[in-house]
């Protein structure tokens, strides 16, 4: 940030930083929130919550906004699973409640979509997948997992939204934020097993079989559903020169390292 700004932050949980200034609170309940003025919003949560605070959080300070949601908006619209669709409808109409209040209220906004986010022993993405990998020494793979991805890790995307607040030409626009490395689903899992340090081993089966034998092996993948392993298959790209143009974007290759269970 510029020197002599003090940033604040709100969490649901009690925290403490020297150069931070906390605040308690929830966006889901926003009407009660109690926060100095401040000039621009950063938001980390999802478009649709942030769309239903952000009439309790504008202010006459507020200039500028940045917010993120995701690139699955476009990947999974045609997604087989219906709460999945429903997700995606929610998420699209959440961007645009966003864009529509900023330009009553006359705030520059800028919203970022992440393509599949880690963080190592953090994040909701690659993390389960490494547990997995650690516990059963293998990774299943529909089709062989030819679809290629582009991780992007968490700390990059961070470094993307202060450029993206301080960058006038990023005023008004979506951009997608793409990792370096575009890789096939095989190769990202492969990369898990690397950061584990363990052999790379896959089962590969056919979609027929992952939907049949779903059921059964669906506890083991919590949260997930028969979609997720079909994507296997799908590429899942994007272009990252309006980033790399408007907010200098350069992430960090695709490595992740896990450290040992205690």
């Amino acid at each position: 940030m510029k020197r002599g700004q003090r940033p604040l932050a709100l969490s649901r949980v009690p925290r403490s930083d020297g150069r931070v200034d906390w605040y308690r609170g929830d966006l889901h309940h926003a009407d009660a929130l109690k926060l100095p003025p401040f000039a621009t919003l950063f938001c980390t949560t999802d478009a649709v919550l942030l769309a239903e605070a952000l009439p309790h959080l504008i202010h006459p300070a507020l200039k500028r906004l940045v917010a993120f949601s995701s690139t699955s908006v476009i990947t999974k619209q045609d997604t087989e699973v219906a709460a999945e669709r429903t997700m995606i409808r929610r998420l699209a109409a959440g961007e645009q409640q966003i864009v529509d209040l900023c330009a009553q209220h006359r705030i520059g906004w800028t919203i970022l979509r992440p393509t599949l986010i880690y963080a190592e022993g953090r994040d909701t993405n690659i993390t389960p997948l490494s547990r997995l990998i650690r516990r059963f020494r293998f990774m299943p793979l529909v089709g062989g997992g030819p679809g290629l991805r582009q991780p992007v890790h968490a700390e990059d995307l961070a470094i993307a939204a202060i450029a993206a607040a301080e960058s006038e030409a990023a005023t008004g626009k979506f951009y997608s934020l793409p990792g370096p490395d575009t890789v096939t689903y095989r190769e990202m899992i492969g990369r898990v097993f690397d950061g584990l340090s363990l052999p790379r081993r896959f089962v590969s089966m056919p979609p027929w079989l992952w939907r049949a034998g779903f059921v059964t092996v669906r506890p083991l993948f919590p949260g997930a559903n028969v979609a997720m392993g079909i994507r296997m298959m799908k590429d899942m790209t994007f272009d990252a020169a309006p980033a790399i143009e408007d907010l200098g974007w350069s992430p960090r290759s695709f490595r992740p390292t896990f450290k040992s269970p205690d």
